[in-house]
C-alpha cells in the first residue's frame, strides 16, 4: 500500500497562497520583486525537509533541487525535469490572501463573499458543470487566489514527498526547479538549464485535470 505523504497538496497550498509574490512589470532585477524569495526561502527549506537534494536558491531567486532516483542503474533513466512558478499576476493584489473552500459544490454560479460583485458564473466558467460534488477553492473577492501557479507548487512538493514516503514507488532522477517572475516573462533567461540537469522538463501550470500542454 501507498502511505500518503506527511503533509497533503490541500494544505501545502492554503500555505503557499497566504505568501504574497505578486510579480512587477519593467522592473530591471529578477526577480521583480523581493517578496517572491519569501517563498523560494520557504519551498528551499521544505526540499530540505522531505529529503530533496542539493537544494539551492539562486542569486536570482530560483529554486533548484535533485531528487536522486532509486533504480537499479539510475544512469540507464533520463532526468526529468518538474518546474513551477512562485508568482502572481501584477494585475490584482496577492496581499492578504483569505482561501475560501466550498465543500461538496453542487452547481450554480459562486458569490465571493468579501466582494459580491464578484461571481464565478457557470456561464463564463463551463467547467464549474464537472466538477459537481467537488470541493472549489477560491479567494474572498478581494485579492487573486493564486492558484496559477502555487497549485503546481504544491503538487510537485506532495509528489517529492509521497516518492520519499515510498521508496516501494521506482523512478529515475527528478530535477526540480520553482522560478519568479513567470507572470511578467522575465526570469527565465536566468535559468541554469545545464545546473538543472535534465533531458526533458515538464512544467506543472495546466488547467483542466489530465491535460498536457506541449
Amino acid at each position: 500500500a501507498v502511505k500518503p505523504p506527511k503533509e497533503t497538496a490541500l494544505d501545502r497550498f492554503l500555505r503557499y497562497v497566504k505568501i504574497d509574490t505578486q510579480s512587477a512589470e519593467d522592473q530591471a532585477t529578477v526577480p521583480s520583486t523581493k517578496k517572491q524569495l519569501n517563498l523560494a526561502n520557504l519551498l528551499a527549506k521544505e526540499l530540505k525537509d522531505v529529503g530533496a537534494q542539493n537544494v539551492r536558491v539562486s542569486e536570482f531567486g530560483i529554486v533548484y533541487a535533485t531528487v536522486p532516483g532509486n533504480l537499479p542503474d539510475n544512469s540507464k533513466a533520463p532526468v526529468i525535469g518538474l518546474i513551477a512558478h512562485m508568482d502572481t499576476s501584477p494585475a490584482v493584489s496577492g496581499e492578504n490572501v483569505n482561501p475560501i473552500i466550498h465543500k461538496n459544490y453542487q452547481g450554480g454560479d459562486i458569490v465571493l463573499p468579501k466582494d459580491p460583485t464578484q461571481i464565478i458564473t457557470v456561464e463564463k466558467s463551463p467547467v464549474l458543470k464537472e466538477l459537481i460534488g467537488d470541493d472549489i477553492i477560491t479567494a474572498d473577492g478581494t485579492t487573486l487566489l493564486g492558484s496559477d501557479d502555487k497549485s503546481g507548487c504544491a503538487e510537485v512538493m506532495t509528489m517529492i514527498d509521497t516518492l520519499m514516503q515510498n521508496p516501494q514507488i521506482k523512478h529515475g532522477t527528478l530535477a526540480i526547479a520553482f522560478t519568479p517572475d513567470e507572470e511578467v516573462g522575465g526570469g527565465i533567461e536566468k535559468f541554469d538549464v545545464k545546473g538543472f540537469g535534465a533531458q526533458f522538463a515538464y512544467t506543472v501550470d495546466g488547467e483542466s485535470l489530465g491535460e498536457i500542454s506541449d
